[in-house]
């Protein structure tokens, strides 16, 4: 089989591999579409946070396939199965696990990173990881179901969003663009700031969802609480953008009794000021990962079209020379790059 393999910093290539066998506990995935994410961006460039995983490492983790092979133990799936998986893998046994808070395990391990992943032709995976997409949702589109599971725990899980409120995203990336597109969904007032480079693909995208947009450097963010909450602030603001001044413009344009939402991983520190926020009353809150109830709700998003992943996905890239997709994602180039396996 072909497989796209990390084998440096910033150095990716297509490799031939020998298809693997499942063991008895074990489902195989013939791999059709796999996206692309932050967190493979970074592993790409092998940023801080990121020099543990050991290379060379077949990469790639959101992706959706079809079973072809189970062992003999399996149940509940047989081949012809389509399914996706979600990758983040809990340990089951841990505090956090036990107290229901499993996006949180201390010891889980990552498709992808931890062990080889699905930029490749098959992959393996413990059944218990898989979930049946709905027979209305292409398996093309199944593949970005993971960063909308994503969406739908920082949304329906992590903020006081409800309909009629006014959201800021801060960030057109992956994420960002389908916590907007979430919010949207619930009837929300909803507005996505980007930057220059996000012009030229990223908050058009944006825009032909329908959602509001604005360039933070070639716009004033600041003329938009006064266009769009009356002056009052955005009830809730969800920073997607993994940079540190992200978390510090939230606070600035929040309401007093608002709400911020840190979905990105800023990385540096901040020197963000907590007086205003303390004496707001402002509620600073969190949202990492999901659960399997995210990912079945982010199903059931696409199937029933609330989420339509062609407006989002870009498969214009070919897994021969998987390197552009990496850089057009790090320029902004696209929302998200997916690499098509199904035809190989």
């Amino acid at each position: 089989m072909r497989a796209i393999v990390q084998t440096g910093p910033e150095e990716v290539e297509l490799q031939d591999h020998e298809v693997p066998v499942p063991d008895d506990d074990e489902v195989l995935v013939r791999v059709h579409s796999a996206g692309l994410c932050g967190s493979d961006a970074h592993a790409y460039r092998y940023e801080g946070g990121y020099e543990w995983i050991k290379m060379p490492r077949i990469m790639g983790h959101e992706y959706s396939g079809t079973v072809t092979e189970v062992g003999d133990d399996v149940e509940g799936f047989e081949p012809g199965d389509r399914v996706i998986e979600e990758p983040i893998h809990d340990c089951g046994h841990c505090f956090q696990c036990k107290n229901g808070q499993p996006n949180v395990c201390q010891n889980f391990s990552i498709t992808g990173m931890h062990t080889d992943g699905a930029y490749a032709e098959f992959t393996v995976v413990d059944p218990r990881h898989l979930h049946g997409v709905p027979d209305d949702v292409p398996l093309a589109g199944a593949a970005i179901t993971e960063p909308t599971s994503i969406a739908t725990r920082a949304v329906f899980d992590q903020s006081r969003v409800t309909p009629g409120d006014t959201v800021l995203v801060e960030g057109p990336g992956p994420i960002g663009v389908l916590v907007a597109a979430v919010a949207d969904s619930m009837g929300a007032n909803v507005v996505v700031s980007g930057l220059d480079a996000d012009e030229a693909a990223r908050l058009p995208v944006v825009e032909e969802l329908g959602i509001e947009t604005v360039n933070v450097e070639s716009g004033n963010i600041d003329d938009r609480p006064e266009a769009f909450t009356g002056g009052v602030g955005f009830d809730v603001v969800f920073d997607t953008t993994g940079h540190h001044t992200g978390v510090e413009m939230a606070t600035d344009q929040v309401r007093k009794g608002g709400q911020v939402v840190v979905v990105g991983l800023p990385g540096e520190s901040s020197d963000l000021f907590m007086t205003p926020l303390v004496r707001g009353e402002v509620d600073l809150t969190t949202s990492y990962g999901s659960t399997w109830r995210n990912f079945e709700q982010a199903l059931r998003l696409m199937e029933n079209g609330t989420i339509d992943a062609d407006d989002i996905v870009d498969d214009s890239y070919s897994i021969t020379d998987p390197g552009s997709a990496f850089e057009s994602f790090l320029n902004s180039g696209a929302v998200k790059p997916v690499f098509r396996f199904e035809d190989l």
